[in-house]
């Protein structure tokens, strides 16, 4: 069940009652509600993204709740909400790693708060070892603002983290899922997919992702805008198909041409889908599963094309129209479930089509952490299911000697390669076009973008 958002802060039962006791005999007790840290002190970030860590593991979406919790924070300065981002997702990339080590120091498993705050805890004494001091006393703070009776319990197992750092390295390592930080099936299916490169995938999965730019060739060129980002201390590195590769990520409020619409933020492996669906003038095309609109945008900049955008959430259609006005260009966007082909479709054949469909996101799982953890082995299977309905819907709609391009965020291959197997055994009329001398074209996780997998099919003239 998904908790709400933010959690309540009540103080716990061995609270001290004070004042509160005072009135007459049959009169309850007030509640006060408890003094939080200052908002700029680690101790508050870390008890806001204790709260959220503390969600996932009771099965809520992790950007979902952060959203939530930002309205409900309106006078967050910007370095507090990247702090409490910037913990909870990187404690949740970590989190098999600091679950070994609770499991042997915690016999019994804590309120979800405290579970929260010492994973929280846990990883930021990893990344920051010199100011493991310091980390301790404010995750002992923020114990004491929600739950001041276990804060002598975050206080011990800290601290007997900090005497046993080299048993801690033997428990995180003693089996799979801690030392790689992903669930043991998940591990496996990497493995059986990438037998040459699954531990690299999987310690892309842990690392913090990369922040890359699209630059609107409709309204600025490639390196003048990397020469003017550079001006504005915002240095980075053109890749060879045009993406912007910045040198650290920053706020897309600090971006300068973004409210203009010279520049958008996209993954550079997310901009190969244009480039290699390739659009021409005039040309009749559909993005069949278009939120949030990063590569609808860039079909339409790539060339002046007849462009029609499905969005089965009524919510992320209005933010692929947000989108597209913020960089003058213009399309038809349809709230529609692309698989109802009769209810949308107005007869007319498409030229291309982008099927960039719905999956694991096993791929991107670095800037969705929840997921490894909340996702379930049975999922592929109704993914895989779920993307063969849309494949074989939208076929139906491609003219003869048009092209598709099928697009997941995924590095399994019962999504990717296998998927593509069973569509060309059901269709003989579909043949698959080579990607650079390749049948398709696998993105694995780096440095420099996220993982992709790209198939383009043909439909017989």
């Amino acid at each position: 069940m998904q908790p709400a958002f933010p959690v309540s802060i009540v103080p716990s039962s061995s609270a001290p009652r004070g004042s509160a006791q005072r009135g007459s005999r049959n009169s309850p007790p007030r509640r006060q509600a408890p003094a939080l840290p200052p908002q700029d002190s680690l101790a508050y970030a870390m008890l806001q993204a204790a709260q959220l860590v503390a969600g996932v593991l009771e099965g809520a979406n992790l950007t979902d709740a952060y959203e939530k919790l930002l309205k409900a924070q309106p006078g967050w300065s910007d370095a507090t909400r990247g702090a409490v981002r910037d913990l909870a997702w990187s404690t949740l990339r970590d989190y098999g790693r600091g679950d070994a080590v609770l499991s042997q120091l915690v016999p019994r498993l804590p309120p979800p708060f405290i579970h929260g705050l010492l994973l929280v805890a846990l990883c930021r004494l990893a990344q920051r070892p010199e100011q493991a001091h310091t980390v301790v006393d404010q995750a002992v703070s923020a114990a004491a603002a929600l739950m001041p009776g276990l804060k002598g319990m975050v206080n011990g197992v800290l601290r007997n983290v900090l005497r046993q750092t080299d048993a801690v390295r033997g428990w995180q390592a003693e089996d799979e899922e801690s030392r790689y930080a992903h669930p043991r099936w998940w591990i496996a299916e990497v493995r059986a997919a990438h037998p040459q490169n699954w531990e690299a995938v999987l310690a892309a999965g842990c690392s913090h992702p990369p922040m890359s730019l699209r630059i609107n060739r409709r309204r600025a060129e490639a390196q003048a805008e990397a020469a003017r980002l550079a001006a504005a201390g915002l240095p980075g590195r053109l890749l060879a198909h045009g993406a912007l590769l910045l040198e650290r990520p920053v706020a897309v409020g600090r971006l300068p041409g973004y409210a203009e619409g010279r520049l958008s933020v996209q993954d550079a492996g997310a901009q190969w889908a244009a480039r290699l669906l390739a659009p021409r003038a005039g040309e009749r095309v559909l993005d069949a599963c278009a939120a949030p609109g990063g590569k609808t945008a860039h079909l339409l900049e790539s060339a002046d094309i007849d462009l029609l955008a499905l969005e089965l959430d009524p919510q992320r259609a209005a933010r692929i129209q947000s989108n597209l006005e913020r960089l003058g260009l213009r399309a038809r966007v349809k709230t529609a479930d692309c698989r109802d082909v009769d209810g949308w479709w107005d007869g007319r054949p498409f030229d291309r089509i982008l099927a960039d469909v719905p999956c694991s996101a096993s791929g991107v799982v670095r800037r969705h952490p929840d997921i490894k953890w909340l996702r379930r082995k049975e999922d592929i299977a109704t993914f895989a299911e779920q993307q063969a309905a849309i494949l074989d819907a939208l076929w139906r709609t491609l003219a003869p000697g048009g092209t598709m391009l099928y697009v997941t965020c995924s590095v399994f291959d019962a999504e990717n390669g296998a998927q593509v197997e069973r569509f060309l055994a059901r269709h003989m009329d579909a043949e698959r076009l080579p990607i650079d001398g390749r049948p398709a074209f696998q993105l694995l996780p780096n440095a420099e973008h996220d993982g992709f997998y790209y198939a383009l099919l043909r439909k017989s003239a």
